[in-house]
């Protein structure tokens, strides 16, 4: 598992958080985030860890004590914002590379073992719910 690093590729072309090919689920408890990591690390290379600071400093270019709305651009821009509302819960992220739907399946599996709050996967031009 890695350190989260935001790269200018998880960016749509408006600057919006959009990590194309990736699964970001997000937990209440960050023990939960891990045992997920731990689990999926060996069929997924490239897992990343959020922490909620991470989150809000990066994916959300807000800070934990900001009240700034993010502006409105879309279903990415929603998205990013309830992000942010999690992890001023204090809410931790896994991004997981989730390159088909079987993929995702197995993801899933592991991820349904745990509580987690949200769940998403990110397409070319469509971002999935992933219950």
């Amino acid at each position: 598992m890695k350190d989260f690093e935001l790269s200018p590729k998880m960016l749509s072309l408006g600057g919006v958080f959009y990590p194309t090919g990736y699964a970001f689920i997000m937990f209440p408890d960050a023990a939960d985030a891990a045992q997920v990591a731990r689990e999926l690390d060996a069929d997924h290379e490239g897992i990343m860890l959020l922490t909620p600071a991470d989150i809000l400093t990066q994916v959300g270019k807000a800070d934990d004590q900001s009240d700034v709305a993010l502006p409105s651009v879309g279903t990415e821009g929603a998205t990013v914002r309830k992000y942010v509302d999690l992890a001023r819960e204090g809410h931790h992220a896994l991004m997981i590379p989730a390159s088909s739907q079987d993929a995702t399946e197995r993801i899933m599996a592991v991820v349904r073992k745990v509580p987690f709050s949200y769940a998403q996967r990110y397409h070319l031009l469509v971002i999935e719910d992933l219950e």
